[in-house]
């Protein structure tokens, strides 16, 4: 694909989706959910990082990036959370936490390149190094979303942190003296609330924990997929050019 129909096809998926969260935030103002208003005044702010990496630290998302980032955002706040693709499709969730694991690592791996390469910086680290970095740097920023995740559910009532169904449980809590007590092959438990009482079949209610744990491995997955191309990348851009639709550049003016 020629460089201006790259930039037609980045624009128009940009312009399409913007369109798109407009149409969602009427919609939700209409219904009078502030929440799901909130969500896509958000996205839309999100949709303005890639003018932020460009124009504030002259860092420059190639176009497949810049693409994939935006259907990114669209498809974890509009789907994912507004049409509730997080409870209708099994996996969206784990998808999207592997690509915010790649995504993530492409820009942790642009900014220590970059660093890395200009000369008024007196570094010179290894293709490992580099790498490493960007690594790192995806899953910190794995972590601060769990973080956030954590917060809205703890503050704003949300349910970012899925519960799951488990039928195993070791605990201390359940056993006497501090020991630990191990329950296999749940069969009922019974929750009791001020208003009501919930009978859950065949298993034991986790209330995060697993999905927190399942959404950093995959995260990890993704920002190590990346950092491998970026090793490779960087010990020879020549050889691996056609990786280029990956990494972002730091702007030549």
């Amino acid at each position: 694909m020629k460089k201006k129909s790259k930039k037609k096809f980045r624009i128009t998926i940009y312009l399409v989706l913007r369109l798109l969260v407009i149409i969602c935030m009427i919609g939700q103002i209409i219904r009078g959910n502030l929440y799901n208003v909130l969500l896509c005044f958000i996205t839309l702010l999100l949709f303005t990082i890639p003018t932020f990496l460009d124009k504030a630290l002259k860092i420059k998302l190639p176009s497949t990036l810049e693409v994939i980032t935006y259907l990114f955002i669209f498809a974890a706040e509009i789907l994912g959370e507004i049409q509730n693709f997080y409870g209708i499709f099994a996996h969206w969730d784990t998808i999207l936490h592997t690509l915010n694991g790649f995504i993530m690592g492409a820009i942790g791996f642009s900014l220590i390149d970059i660093l890395n390469r200009r000369k008024v910086f007196d570094m010179n680290l290894s293709p490992f190094f580099v790498s490493l970095f960007a690594l790192c740097f995806s899953m910190t920023i794995g972590v601060l979303w769990e973080f956030g995740e954590f917060f809205l559910d703890t503050h704003l009532g949300t349910d970012c942190q899925k519960d799951r169904i488990v039928y195993n449980v070791i605990s201390e809590k359940l056993g006497k003296n501090g020991e630990k007590e191990r329950l296999n092959n749940i069969t009922t438990i019974k929750i009791y609330s001020d208003k009501n009482q919930v009978t859950i079949i065949n298993g034991y209610l986790d209330i995060g924990l697993i999905d927190t744990i399942k959404d950093l491995f995959v995260n990890f997955i993704g920002a190590l997929v990346f950092s491998t191309l970026g090793y490779f990348y960087v010990k020879n851009r020549e050889g691996y050019k056609f990786l280029e639709i990956f990494f972002p550049k730091l702007r030549d003016n």
